[in-house]
């Protein structure tokens, strides 16, 4: 499919709601799930985190959301099913994106428990926009 077709086949409220499915995921994932985990696994202080602009952090998280939302629909297309919206979301999670950051993380010397918390958190974020934009 060419880049303007595929534009112009956006499903908008799809990825409205794909990009507000990962932003909850990680609400879930780096505050009562694994949010102390990860904290101490990149070694963030509660002073440090609570210093942070959080206004400005959740909306550039959801921006960043919505545009990964629209770089999915995208790349599954407009006659995806959920089956395939769940296969492409989770092989982007874990396949392009866990894969890069375990790159990343060997260079940086991070550990296995931090790379399984973020790259966790891309798979299931990736996953369930999959699934969101293959139904809908």
């Amino acid at each position: 499919m060419d880049p303007a077709t595929a534009t112009a086949a956006i499903n908008w409220l799809s990825v409205i709601i794909a990009a507000v499915s990962a932003f909850m995921v990680g609400g879930l994932w780096y505050g009562p799930l694994f949010g102390k985990a990860w904290a101490e696994g990149f070694g963030l202080s509660d002073e440090y985190l609570a210093s942070r602009n959080m206004p400005m952090v959740f909306g550039v998280s959801l921006l960043l959301s919505f545009i990964a939302a629209i770089n999915l629909e995208m790349f599954i297309g407009a006659e995806a099913t959920l089956a395939f919206g769940v296969f492409a979301g989770f092989t982007a999670g874990f396949g392009w994106v866990a894969a890069f950051l375990g790159i990343l993380y060997l260079f940086e010397k991070r550990t296995l428990k931090v790379f399984l918390i973020n790259g966790g958190y891309c798979v299931v974020a990736l996953t369930t926009m999959g699934a969101i934009l293959g139904v809908m």
